[in-house]
């Protein structure tokens, strides 16, 4: 077992942005970062499997867990529970592990106020309208939903000095170099 400590990376951006595609990058160039699988309640989208890119849960789970004191963070995103559980995170650092979160403001704010030494970096789209296209483009939601997440991406985007670092997703490659680079600096 290494005496070195892993490192906690969060990344966050608003839906849309590309995050989970320059995730998937990033863990191409460097496959010993460890991603952590946070929990949701929200329905499996077509291709999802549970335990790999979300632990799918009810409700009522996730609200036991939440009792439990089971998550590092933990929010409410348009009407659906997310959370990262805990236990795995500290696991992974402990053994020299990279752990890559993918969690939204609300929660990475959470891991900001504790005293856990972490990279937090913030993704954002070239601009709004690109925004707008990829999540048309993704087909999975209404209108409705679709204008409910652009309202939420200006919230978030109001958010993104917390942040020690924001990154501009123009190309998923690049961008993923740029995070590789700050998470090893």
């Amino acid at each position: 077992m290494s005496n070195k400590k892993g490192k906690l990376v969060v990344i966050s951006a608003p839906s849309g942005t590309g995050k989970g595609t320059v995730i998937n990058e990033l863990l191409k160039l460097n496959p010993d970062f460890e991603f952590s699988v946070s929990a949701t309640t929200r329905k499996p989208r077509p291709g999802e499997t549970d335990g790999v890119e979300y632990k799918f849960l009810t409700h009522e789970c996730f609200k036991k867990m939440i009792e439990n004191n089971e998550f590092l963070e933990h929010a409410n995103y348009v009407g659906e529970f997310y959370g990262t559980p805990i236990e795995p995170i500290k696991k992974n650092i402990d053994e020299g592990t990279t752990v890559i979160l993918d969690i939204e403001v609300q929660g990475a704010k959470q891991v900001m106020s504790k005293d856990i030494d972490a990279i937090t970096i913030f993704i954002i789209a070239p601009d709004m309208e690109e925004l707008e296209r990829r999540l048309r483009g993704r087909g999975t939601d209404s209108d409705e939903k679709i204008a409910s997440r652009l309202e939420r991406a200006k919230q978030e985007l109001e958010e993104k000095h917390h942040y020690d670092h924001v990154v501009v997703n123009d190309n998923a490659s690049r961008a993923a170099e740029e995070i590789l680079s700050l998470i090893n600096k």
